[in-house]
C-alpha cells in the first residue's frame, strides 16, 4: 500500500484498501483471524464480483466502468497463487471421478466437491471446472 502511496497509483491503492477491508470485514465476521486458504477465498469472490461487474457494464454500455473492473481484476490476481492450468484441472476431475465412482451427472456435486479439494492450493473458476465435470460425466 505504501509503494502505491508513494507512486500516486490511485486505483492500485484504492483496490488494496478494498482487498484489506474485505478480509477485515471476514474476519469480524467469523470472530477470527482467517487462515490463507480462507483469505484466498475472499479474494477469489472479489474476482468473481468484478467479472460479473464488468459483464454487466458491457452489457449496459458503460465500456469505461467494464474496462476499469477488468483493471482492478489484473491487480486482485497478482496476489492469489497461479491459477490451475487446464491439465491440472482435468487430471483432478479423473482423479475425483476414480475417488467418487461417479457414473452419470447426477454424481456432479461429489465430483465437484472432490475436484474443488483437489486443486485447494490454486485458483480455479468453479464455472469452467464445473463445465468440464459435466463433458466428462455426460
Amino acid at each position: 500500500m505504501t509503494d502505491a502511496m508513494r507512486n500516486k497509483d490511485a486505483l492500485r491503492l484504492s483496490v488494496l484498501r478494498m482487498m484489506k477491508s474485505a478480509v477485515k470485514n471476514k474476519e469480524v465476521d467469523k470472530m477470527k483471524a482467517l487462515d490463507e486458504s480462507e483469505v484466498i477465498a475472499v479474494l477469489n469472490t472479489l474476482v468473481k464480483q468484478r467479472k460479473d461487474s464488468a459483464e454487466q457494464f458491457r452489457n449496459g454500455s458503460r465500456v469505461e466502468m467494464a474496462e476499469k473492473e477488468e483493471a482492478e481484476i489484473k491487480i486482485i490476481e497478482e496476489y492469489l497463487p497461479a491459477a490451475a492450468s487446464d491439465a491440472d484441472i482435468r487430471r483432478a476431475i479423473d482423479e475425483a471421478i476414480q475417488e467418487t465412482a461417479a457414473a452419470s451427472v447426477k454424481d456432479m456435486g461429489k465430483v465437484m466437491k472432490a475436484t474443488m479439494a483437489r486443486l485447494s492450493g490454486k485458483t480455479a473458476d468453479g464455472s469452467k471446472v464445473s463445465q468440464l465435470v459435466k463433458e466428462k460425466l455426460s
